[in-house]
Order: structure tokens, then C-alpha cells, then sequence
């Protein structure tokens, strides 16, 4: 039984760290996974282009999946004690522990692709899936708040704002825009911000949550961009190289990326700026479809 989707990566509105509630939009750069299904026991995965990549988050969403719905899939004709293993491999488009949601993108494909093998996708709602895979992110320790704000703009696509310590979704619409992308060289886990320090900026977390759930994505992802830039230790010279042109501009999730949104004219100005600093740009757009079986 085999199974394959992809899911789009994500920019940050509002880091989640600081009040719990959290806020994030899908953009067009994917990871897709591919599930094989077998009776052997154990769940193994690889990420292609990187031996040596920690693969217990992607290994636990097969292994939550199978345990879920395998009986709904001898429902339908399979054989549950024959699914006792499994091989996952995903691909990605995606830079790692660069604040766009890789682990998100990831675990939502790979849930789909799961489903999609034990021919329940249609059946299983996508907040469901994303949940399974937030479950999976906490039981491997990839994140602090459970990241269900990048896992359902992720699995949703457009703009998300929810309230990760209730895994709930507060609010999801579509957005247009065009997106610039900076990601410098090093690296940034998640799992490893200076969560006391996010804390100390939460009465401007709840600030840029209202304006969020007001639909000023543009003026929150800012105003969370020179906090959350303060209370992780980055500069925010990438911000002013963005504004005041851009719609929005933030550091994305615990950084080290930078996104920009806005038109096209004006991201393509913004990725100008930011190519003549180390690492690499590109250009992408919003995502509204959100993750799917392929």
C-alpha cells in the first residue's frame, strides 16, 4: 500500500512563542512525501538531499496514521495486521530550520500521503490530518508550542490565526500576494528559541493577534517582525530594506529567514536589497489550495 501528497511551506504573522496564539500564511514551495505501507514492524524514513536529517517527526506521522485509521482501512477492504511498518521518504523544495515551516510542510505531507495509502484521504478532513501531524511534532520534540499555526496554513493554505494551546482555528481566508524570501546561511531550530525572552514581548503578541483577526496581516507580521527580531537576538536591518514600500515584512518563525509580501513590483525591489546580503533570495507567492494527495 503506498501513498504520495505534498504540502506548501509557510511565512510567519505572528510567532506563536510569546501569548500562545499564533498566525502564519502558505506559500508556493512544497515538500512532498511518498508512504509505502508494509507488515514490517518498524517505521523508517529519509529526507532526500540530507543522509544525515533527523527523521523521527516524519517516522511518527506514519506510525500515528497507521495506528488512527488502519481499522478503517480493513474497513474498506485492507488487511489492518498486515500494516505494522512502513517507509517514508520526502522531498522538499523547502530549506530546513530556516523559520518556513519545513517541519510543518513535512508533516503534512506525509500524514496525507499515509491516508492516501490506506485509501482514507478522502475520508480524514484536512484540520483532522493537521492535527495528527501537530501530535507528531510534540511527540518528537521538533517544536515548543505545537505549531498548529504553521501546520494549518500549511495543510489549509491562504492565512491561518488559532490559538496553539487549544489547537483550535480562529480564523483561515485566502491572501494574495507576492512574496520575497531571505534565508542566510546558518540555521535556527525551533525547539531551541529562548522562550523566556519571547514571553517578555506577549503583550505585543496580543496586539499583533487582534490585528491578525482584524485581517491587517500586512501591519502584524511587521510590528511581530521587530519584536520577535528583538527577542531572538536578530537584526532587523532586513525589515527596513522592505519598508516602507512592502505590505509586511517579518522575520519568519524563530528566523533565520526574513519574508516580504506585497506587490510584485515591490517584492522584486525587496529581493534586489536582499541579494546583496549572504545566503539566498528568491521569489514565490501565496498559497490558497493548501496540501494534497497527488
Amino acid at each position: 500500500m503506498d501513498g504520495r501528497a505534498s504540502a506548501p511551506a509557510a511565512g510567519t504573522i505572528l510567532n506563536a512563542l510569546a501569548c500562545g496564539k499564533g498566525s502564519a500564511f502558505a506559500i508556493d514551495a512544497e515538500t512532498t512525501a511518498t508512504v509505502e505501507l508494509d507488515s514490517s514492524g518498524s517505521f523508517d524514513a529519509e529526507v532526500a538531499d540530507a543522509p544525515d536529517a533527523d527523521t523521527t517527526l516524519i517516522e511518527r506521522c506514519v506510525e500515528l496514521a497507521v495506528a488512527e485509521y488502519a481499522a478503517e482501512a480493513g474497513e474498506r477492504g485492507g488487511d489492518p495486521a498486515e500494516l505494522s511498518g512502513g517507509y517514508v521518504r520526502t522531498e522538499s523544495e523547502v530549506p530546513m530550520a530556516a523559520g518556513l515551516k519545513s517541519s510543518s510542510a513535512a508533516a503534512n505531507a506525509t500524514v496525507l500521503a499515509a491516508l492516501d495509502a490506506l485509501g482514507v484521504a478522502e475520508e480524514v478532513s484536512h484540520e483532522e490530518a493537521c492535527r495528527l501531524g501537530v501530535d507528531a511534532a510534540r511527540d518528537a520534540g521538533v517544536t515548543v508550542t505545537g505549531a498548529f499555526d504553521d501546520a494549518s496554513a500549511s495543510m489549509l493554505g491562504g492565512a491561518t490565526v488559532t490559538d496553539n494551546r487549544r489547537d483550535e482555528l480562529l480564523a483561515r481566508e485566502p491572501v494574495e500576494w507576492d512574496v520575497a524570501v531571505w534565508t542566510p546561511p546558518e540555521q535556527a531550530y525551533s525547539a531551541d528559541a529562548d522562550v523566556d525572552r519571547c514571553r517578555r514581548v506577549a503583550p505585543v503578541a496580543e496586539l499583533v493577534a487582534d490585528l491578525a483577526l482584524d485581517g491587517r496581516y500586512g501591519e502584524a507580521m511587521t510590528v511581530n517582525g521587530f519584536a520577535f527580531a528583538a527577542a531572538l537576538g536578530f537584526s532587523a536591518d532586513p525589515m527596513l530594506d522592505a519598508l516602507p514600500d512592502a505590505d509586511g515584512v517579518s522575520l519568519s518563525g524563530t528566523g533565520p529567514s526574513f519574508v516580504a509580501v506585497g506587490e510584485r513590483a515591490v517584492v522584486e525591489q525587496v529581493r534586489e536589497h536582499w541579494s546583496e546580503r549572504e545566503g539566498t533570495t528568491w521569489l514565490t507567492t501565496t498559497q490558497n489550495d493548501g496540501a494534497r494527495t497527488r
